[in-house]
């Protein structure tokens, strides 16, 4: 890490990817002369703790990022949309967690793990996107593999928690659980459906062609941070009564040789990654034991026995962390180590 010091600006806060942006910061130490947190005027006057120390929350104004270095952004598409820019011409790198600017030609798209050489790309514009959290665990995971073998294609099926969607989706899930046990109505306000003790095979909006907008990020996003438009992908997402951590299933088939023996050991050795896979003492990777950490964790790998070269694997992580809040703090790293 550079001995320098960074004026550092975190736009969202009080969210809870906002929050766990903060606690990354303090945990990994970031090198910071100050920090701003930076939020709408709903949140002025609420105070957060940062290393020991009671910092006001600040309102969001297209003057805030003067005299800022780096900003972490957290605080919805619309946001990023109008601010990016603005931080950008104040000579602030932007590092964006929306889906604002994922698709956009000359903003890189970065998972540490996977493609830093991107980073360099942030001169474009003075922004740098963070993936969506269902394709940072699922690409940190396919890296290795598309490395030594070659990917030739993708089938996953995510089980993606509530507190991907925010506090209001959390909050729900929980009312709707206490009523039902309760045997006393409940409100849908978040989701279409109930989504205790039920599985939603919808997550973002429907398109034309039958996938949601989710399921599309995980296909473009994955060929863009790859740099490769050969690899198949399809993905079904599934929204599950879970409140911390993203599950998915995915299938991959490689262009080479492989059993799941090799795989196995090529994870092992690969970084971000924990190989949990001793079924036979019911040990796998579940969502309660990926909350709170940053690795993800990969088992149940097995050789699809219909298919040549191909293998089965389960994998979880922290949405809010690795899926969000790590993998900016990551990139911020990289960003401060290299190029500031």
């Amino acid at each position: 890490m550079s001995a320098k010091k960074f004026n550092i600006a975190v736009a969202g806060a009080t969210g809870a990817v906002g929050n766990q942006m903060i606690a990354c910061l303090e945990e990994r130490n970031f090198p910071i002369e100050t920090i701003k947190l930076l939020a709408s005027s709903r949140s002025v006057g609420r105070r957060l703790d940062f290393r020991g120390e009671s910092i006001a929350v600040e309102e969001l104004t297209e003057s805030s990022f003067k005299g800022v270095d780096v900003a972490l952004f957290s605080a919805g598409g619309g946001i990023s949309e109008k601010f990016a820019p603005l931080a950008a011409e104040d000579g602030c790198v932007v590092i964006d967690n929306s889906s604002a600017w994922r698709m956009d030609p000359e903003v890189p798209l970065v998972v540490p793990e996977v493609n830093p050489h991107a980073i360099a790309q942030y001169k474009n514009k003075g922004i740098i996107a963070n993936p969506n959290c269902s394709t940072i665990q699922m690409v940190v995971v396919l890296h290795p593999l598309h490395q030594k073998y070659g990917v030739r294609r993708v089938v996953v099926s995510t089980y993606q928690s509530v507190s991907g969607t925010g506090q209001k989706a959390i909050d729900e899930l929980d009312l709707q659980t206490r009523a039902i046990l309760n045997f006393k109505e409940y409100e849908k306000k978040v989701y279409p459906h109930a989504i205790a003790f039920n599985c939603l095979p919808h997550i973002d909006v429907f398109l034309e062609n039958g996938y949601t907008k989710e399921e599309m990020k995980m296909v473009n996003e994955t060929l863009k941070i790859f740099e490769d438009d050969t690899i198949g992908i399809t993905a079904t997402t599934v929204r599950v009564p879970v409140f911390y951590g993203h599950s998915e299933s995915i299938n991959i088939e490689m262009k080479e040789n492989v059993t799941a023996d090799e795989v196995r050991t090529l994870l092992e050795k690969s970084p971000g990654i924990k190989v949990v896979d001793d079924p036979e003492n019911n040990i796998y990777p579940m969502a309660i034991d990926a909350a709170g950490q940053d690795l993800i964790l990969v088992g149940r790998i097995r050789n699809d026995e219909s298919i040549p070269n191909c293998v089965n694997m389960w994998v979880v992580a922290d949405n809010i962390r690795k899926g969000a809040a790590t993998n900016t703090v990551q990139i911020a790293e990289f960003l401060v180590k290299e190029y500031l």
